[in-house]
């Protein structure tokens, strides 16, 4: 039995048609079952509720095997802590009471490069790791630079003003991934029994580019002019305030992207096992590109 948290987020979602294609039994947590395709919801096991509750992660965890675990967005949060490290504690917990083996996570990029100093969202990832290896539980987590799906958030800004933007250098070259190859790599882990201890797999999908050279293959994709636009950290920062974000989101989020410009994501070296297949432009083809059109 496998248990997947966050069923319906952009990469649990992809996780579980991996899981079902092996016919391993699966459980989910899930606050609304609604929301879960009706194929997938007629073949997994539903406990309703949060996965930051003891007694419903309890529950899930029991006669499980492994568990695929992902926090979800708590952009309202009043600190980091809160919303990495207690959320987790009563997983933790459960890890030990109910005996699961295995369990795979999803973390970030940074550990051994201390130079960048803190890291924001990227710092309370890899203490959510260290406490959930805490538990003696073989443990995978998955370290991921920026997502390529994030440009979705901007979807609306790139259709409306032919512009994205971040307070990165626009030739910084550094590592994206898609949030599909994040899901094969931890169905193939979660479907493998021969590992054990703590470890950390980086998702680096296929190639680095620049803000610049993403700007070009959007636009070539897209088939409209699209240009990068790097802003501050404190108009970011503004903006995700304006959004709504907490000051403490906020600001982890300022001190992400501040790490990521002083070489967090170049910090680790590419491997073949690193490099996962979905380029840029096909994610923009993809992806991208549906999502610009049903915007229209």
């Amino acid at each position: 039995m496998i248990v997947v948290t966050a069923p319906t987020g952009n990469i649990g979602r992809q996780v579980l048609p991996h899981l079902l294609a092996s016919e391993v039994p699966v459980r989910v947590i899930a606050r609304d079952p609604a929301r879960l395709p009706t194929e997938i919801r007629e073949r997994v096991e539903v406990v309703i509720g949060s996965h930051g509750d003891i007694d419903v992660v309890t529950k899930a965890f029991a006669g499980a095997d492994a568990v695929f675990w992902l926090l979800p967005p708590n952009r309202q949060t009043t600190s980091l802590d809160a919303a990495f490290l207690d959320f987790t504690r009563p997983a933790c917990e459960a890890f030990t009471s109910q005996g699961i083996q295995r369990v795979v996570g999803v973390s970030g990029l940074g550990r051994g490069a201390a130079s960048v100093g803190n890291a924001g969202l990227v710092t309370a990832s890899l203490a959510m790791d260290d406490l959930i290896a805490s538990t003696g539980v073989n443990y995978r987590a998955l370290t991921m630079p920026s997502f390529m799906d994030n440009f979705l958030w901007q979807v609306e800004v790139i259709k409306s003003q032919g512009m994205f933007f971040a307070p990165l250098s626009p030739d910084l070259k550094r590592p994206t991934c898609a949030t599909r190859d994040i899901a094969a790599v931890a169905a193939e882990l979660l479907l493998d029994d021969s590992w054990s201890g703590y470890d950390s797999v980086p998702v680096l999908g296929p190639e680095d580019l620049s803000n610049n050279d993403m700007a070009r293959i959007m636009s070539e994709v897209l088939g409209r002019p699209i240009r990068f636009q790097q802003v501050s950290g404190e108009a970011y920062k503004a903006t995700m305030l304006e959004s709504g974000m907490s000051e403490a989101m906020a600001q982890g989020m300022y001190d992400m992207l501040e790490a990521k410009e002083n070489g967090l994501d170049n910090a680790e070296p590419r491997t073949p096992r690193s490099t996962t297949p979905t380029t840029f432009r096909q994610w923009c083809e993809e992806v991208l590109a549906p999502a610009f059109t049903s915007n229209n």
